[in-house]
């Protein structure tokens, strides 16, 4: 595998309403739709679609959700054999309303994806070890997320981390990371500082650097990101397309996607030109609606981004 990624499978469950509910309250809703989501299953996908070799490591239900899950990964060639299913709870699912205004109401309910457990990150181990990259998150149980990255780095896999939702984490999520990838909100959790410019942002790498992650990737939205790749040497401001933003749910994940994409295949780029490449996928996938469905094709991309 070029890349396996260790997460979560969620089916969003979309109810377009003129406002939000109130307590009590039934409303009728103009439009419903569904869609494949989790942040695991997202950065799987996009790495995917750019035609790395893919593997997911996940849970999902023995539902109906659950079966059309696999039959998206398997569709778009993405290895399944350790995305496995469970009859105890039904796959992770987002119930999501949006108003009028793009205002929305989320409930996740993780389900399946709670049940990742380590003994089945051990049957994985041939394929984690077999990887180029390996892409972790925590919206599954942290302790599996860490054991997925100490074998990947005991089988000398580069290892990925994109630490959301954020939480507090024990040091060795840091030492057992190569590249560390938070958005703004993120990095003010783990760091304790406030992310409101690149300079705030350069003072929260050198501090999750101290903690002991090799490379730090700090995503500011419409400022684009910073990147310090190692802990003595000054970091890279890497600005964002300017584009008409349609939808940005997603951004993080596709970016995540297509940077691990170009390190897996294309070693030689080093860091910061993979988060150049990375960073104007992730700007094309917010110029379409939905999360999975506007992340690009390999084919309808520049293919100077691939030389």
């Amino acid at each position: 595998m070029d890349v396996t990624v260790v997460g979560s499978c969620n089916i969003d469950l979309i109810s377009y309403v003129p406002r939000l509910p109130k307590p009590g309250e039934t409303l009728q809703g103009s439009k419903f739709s569904m869609g494949f989501g989790g942040k695991g299953a997202n950065q799987c996908v996009m790495t995917a679609k750019l035609g790395a070799k893919t593997a997911m490591v996940g849970k999902v239900g023995k539902d109906t959700f659950g079966e059309d899950f696999l039959k998206n990964f398997n569709n778009l060639g993405v290895d399944t054999t350790h995305c496995c299913t469970t009859a105890e709870v039904m796959t992770g699912a987002a119930p999501i309303c949006v108003d009028e205004t793009g205002q929305n109401s989320i409930v996740i309910v993780p389900g399946a994806n709670l049940l990742l457990s380590e003994a089945d990150l051990a049957a994985a181990e041939l394929v984690i070890a077999g990887s180029k990259v390996v892409v972790c998150q925590l919206e599954i149980n942290p302790d599996v997320t860490l054991a997925a990255l100490k074998m990947a780095k005991q089988h000398k896999v580069r290892t990925i981390l994109n630490p959301a939702p954020a939480i507090p984490l024990k040091h060795e999520f840091f030492e057992n990371t190569d590249i560390i990838c938070p958005n703004e909100t993120e990095t003010e959790i783990l760091t304790g500082i406030s992310v409101q410019s690149v300079d705030d942002a350069k003072r929260a790498c050198k501090e999750l650097q101290a903690r002991g992650c090799g490379s730090v990737v700090v995503t500011l939205g419409a400022q684009g990101l910073l990147v310090s790749v190692e802990k003595d040497a000054p970091p890279t401001h890497v600005p964002a397309p300017s584009v008409h933003v349609v939808d940005t749910t997603g951004a993080g994940d596709s970016f995540i996607g297509a940077l691990a994409f170009f390190l897996s295949t294309r070693p030689d780029l080093g860091l910061v030109e993979s988060c150049r490449r990375a960073v104007q996928i992730a700007s094309i996938s917010v110029q379409a609606p939905g999360t999975q469905t506007s992340f690009p094709t390999r084919s309808q991309l520049p293919q100077e981004l691939f030389l």
